[in-house]
């Protein structure tokens, strides 16, 4: 099955709009931080069409703001049901956005790896750190003989030459 290509720039915008619904009545400063950072990166993400390293990053930035989100709701939803001073309805529709929000999150998040993978990507994240692999395409085989070098002389020394003092 093949998966349908959205573009990237549909994706921030969604969740720029959602984002800034969200933040209309309830939530902290540090929602709106935290999610239009990962925006800002994802807008440099469009701007570099070649880039892998802006697409991880935004794609990174999106999970993390999964959990962050999480987080938020859980400390800052009113437990009471008493009518906040802005309004019920500006509240309702403020969390309903934030909540929709965080519901596409992983969605896109998928919709974003695809794109990283797309741009040449490895299929699993690699994070630095040094590894092991099994691709021997650039080895060499022991039994092809580069023509530069003689058998004999291995070294391509000169034959009458004598051995110098050994610098190292």
């Amino acid at each position: 099955m093949e998966v349908p290509a959205i573009n990237l720039k549909a994706i921030v915008l969604v969740h720029w709009l959602l984002t800034v619904w969200g933040c209309m009545a309830w939530l902290p400063p540090s929602f709106a931080w935290g999610n239009f950072s990962v925006l800002a990166v994802g807008v440099w993400a469009i701007a570099q069409r070649d880039s892998i390293d802006a697409v991880l990053m935004f794609l990174m930035g999106m999970i993390v703001t999964v959990l962050t989100d999480i987080i938020h709701f859980g400390i800052y939803y009113p437990r009471n049901s008493l009518t906040p001073d802005w309004g019920w309805d500006v509240f309702r529709f403020s969390a309903g956005m934030a909540i929709l929000s965080l519901l596409l999150k992983p969605v896109s998040c998928f919709f974003v790896y695809q794109m990283y993978r797309e741009r040449g990507g490895d299929y699993n994240v690699n994070f630095g750190f040094p590894s092991v692999s099994r691709n021997r395409d650039t080895y060499q085989s022991i039994d092809q003989q580069d023509e530069s070098s003689s058998p004999a002389n291995p070294f391509n020394q000169a034959q009458d030459s004598k051995p110098g003092a050994r610098t190292y």
